[in-house]
């Protein structure tokens, strides 16, 4: 056991932030959230006002705080009683205004343990965080929660031009006309919430997505899947091997229930794995993975079915070579996966959907604690290299008992550490080792 840290700064506002300060002051922790706008709580996903765009897990699932898992149907059933049926999808709008909520209550009942900093984050000091403007804010230890990064484009076109780089910016969708033929960069999560939110304005136009494989995520059933435990032939030897036997599972039991044997045991085998077999999985498993794993609601995968039954959606699996932006139209020239040439994809408007830009060797944040030895990037340069409790560990390899990754950012440790369910259980072994009880 070490010695408790008596205040923490939490680099990031989002779900993870918000929340690791809210269990924080609930065990009599002070901290520091800092955020770059006055929206604690939300992040990216949970900030769309789209009733729409629907939380991707079960609401029954989607609890802040790991021992009491229905806290969050509870607050639905206080609030929004017609959607509080913990196997619903709920639109993610109420589940940011759920976090706020918690975040609010929290702060009432533990005054003067959280303290809100709206601002951004230009250094990491070993006792203290540097805002841009100056400040510094003294903390017994740091925890980055920052979220996704930004799309890998953002940022990187005229705004306009008929290039969408970022397609979560203010009104970056405004001027894509009903009409309108468009070509999206990306098959996943980020392209489906473009699609409903475009859709639903009244946009009935086609488009045209295209990514290396052309893998779209795939549905929730209607009822949630009970669990198909693994087999030992599941769990160990060679992925080729293993990969064999999800899908003999896959077949005989349903590929659905072989996810939900795996997904609370996900990060325990990546974990275990060695750097070959991470490496395989990242290069060679990663796409088939995410798609089955992170799934869409049943109602929204009945809409992008509907899209691609009328002809308005396409998917294509290939590369992009180039992008030539007119003043009204844009072309794409693309390499087909399973042929040597085609004709080139043509629009009115491009959207980058790539989802986010991981490349933590070039975060403003990330690079000098890199070039100090305060840190070091994994084996396959996810991002940095973490101990079980989330401790970043340094040049030598050891646990820097005053430092933290939680939430996205963490996932080179922990693979799955994107949804809720997944995130609330780090928040746990965080606020354990800052208390000096891991």
């Amino acid at each position: 056991m070490t010695k408790p840290i008596d205040s923490v700064a939490i680099v990031g506002g989002g779900f993870s932030g918000a929340m690791l300060a809210a269990r924080l002051a609930e065990r009599g922790t002070a901290s520091t959230l800092i955020n770059r706008t006055a929206d604690f709580g939300l992040g990216v996903a949970y900030s769309t006002p789209f009733d729409g765009h629907l939380l991707n897990v079960r609401s029954g699932r989607m609890s802040a705080i790991a021992d009491r898992t229905d806290d969050f149907v509870a607050w639905l059933t206080a609030t929004h009683p017609s959607l509080a049926d913990p196997d619903g999808f709920a639109p993610r709008r109420l589940f940011g205004a759920y976090v706020q909520s918690r975040l609010a209550t929290v702060e009432a009942a533990r005054p003067g343990l959280i303290h809100k900093v709206v601002g951004e984050v230009a250094a990491i000091a070993p006792r203290a965080v540097g805002l841009a403007d100056g400040k510094l804010i003294s903390a017994g230890a740091v925890v980055l929660t920052t979220g996704n990064p930004a799309p890998k484009t953002a940022g990187a076109t005229d705004a306009a031009g008929p290039v969408i780089a970022d397609p979560w910016g203010v009104g970056a969708l405004d001027r894509i006309g009903a009409e309108d033929t468009i070509v999206l960069i990306g098959t996943g999560l980020t392209m489906i919430d473009v699609l409903l939110l475009m859709d639903a304005r009244g946009w009935r136009g086609r488009a045209t997505a295209l990514s290396r494989r052309g893998l779209l995520p795939r549905g929730h059933a209607v009822q949630p899947d009970g669990p198909l435990s693994p087999t030992p032939r599941l769990l160990t030897g060679s992925l080729s091997r293993r990969l064999h036997e999800a899908r003999r599972l896959a077949d005989a039991g349903g590929w659905r229930e072989v996810m939900e044997g795996l997904r609370p045991i996900t990060a325990d085998l990546w974990t275990r794995a060695d750097r070959r077999t991470r490496g395989q999985i990242v290069r060679h498993l990663r796409p088939w993975w995410d798609v089955h794993r992170h799934r869409v609601a049943p109602t929204v995968a009945l809409v992008i079915e509907g899209l691609r039954a009328a002809g308005r959606l396409e998917v294509l699996a290939g590369r992009v070579k180039a992008v030539s932006a007119g003043a009204q139209d844009i072309q794409v020239d693309w390499t087909p996966r399973h042929a040597a040439a085609c004709a080139p994809l043509t629009g009115r408007w491009l959207i980058d959907c790539t989802g986010p830009g991981h490349a933590p060797e070039a975060d403003p944040l990330i690079m000098p604690l890199l070039a100090s030895g305060r840190a070091r990037l994994d084996p396959l340069r996810l991002g940095l290299e973490l101990d079980s409790q989330g401790r970043v560990l340094n040049a030598e390899g050891l646990a820097d008992p005053r430092l933290y990754v939680l939430g996205p950012p963490a996932r080179a440790a922990f693979w799955e550490t994107i949804a809720v369910p997944d995130i609330r259980t780090r928040i746990e072994d965080v606020v354990a080792a800052l208390a000096g009880q891991a």
